[in-house]
C-alpha cells in the first residue's frame, strides 16, 4: 500500500437546482468567500489557479489546479492537481430529490515532505482533516445558497 496515496469521495445534498450549484463551483476564485479552509485562490489564467488550503491540522497545502474538463450539460468540473498534491479532482453535480447532489471525487498523491514523512502514523489524522474540510465546505455552500434565496 502506498501510504501517500489518497482517494476521497464526498457527497453534498443541496436544496437548490444543480445549475445553481454548478455555477458557484465553476468559480474557484470565490471559494474563500464560503469555504473557510480554502484560504486563497489566485487565478493564473482562464483554466488554472493556485490554491492554498488549511484545515484543522497546522499545515498548508499549496497546489495548482488546471481545468481538464468543463461540461455544464453533464454537470462535471474536473481538474489536474500539481504541487503538494499530485492527481485530479472532480465535481459532478446532478439533480436529486429536493434539489441536487454535488459529488466530489479526488485521487491524489501527497508530495509535501512533512506529510510524506508522517504518512503512516498520520494517515488517520490526514483523512479526518480532509473530512472536516469537506464538512465545512458543504456547510459554507449551504449558507451561501440560503443567502442567495433571500435575495
Amino acid at each position: 500500500m502506498d501510504w501517500t496515496h489518497y482517494r476521497f469521495v464526498s457527497r453534498w445534498p443541496l436544496p437548490v437546482p444543480a445549475p445553481v450549484v454548478y455555477a458557484l463551483l465553476e468559480r474557484p476564485e470565490d471559494y474563500p468567500r464560503w469555504w473557510p479552509q480554502v484560504r486563497e485562490v489566485t487565478r493564473l489564467d482562464g483554466t488554472s489557479g493556485a490554491f492554498r488550503v488549511r484545515s484543522l491540522l497546522p499545515y498548508d497545502l499549496t497546489f495548482t489546479a488546471r481545468e481538464t474538463r468543463r461540461d455544464p450539460a453533464a454537470g462535471v468540473l474536473e481538474t489536474a492537481l500539481t504541487g503538494d498534491l499530485e492527481g485530479w479532482a472532480r465535481w459532478t453535480v446532478g439533480p436529486a430529490e429536493g434539489g441536487c447532489l454535488a459529488r466530489y471525487d479526488q485521487e491524489v498523491d501527497v508530495t509535501k515532505p512533512l506529510l510524506r514523512r508522517f504518512a503512516v502514523p498520520g494517515r488517520p489524522l490526514f483523512r479526518a482533516n480532509h473530512r472536516l474540510m469537506m464538512r465545512a465546505g458543504r456547510r459554507g455552500l449551504r449558507e451561501l445558497l440560503g443567502t442567495l434565496d433571500a435575495v
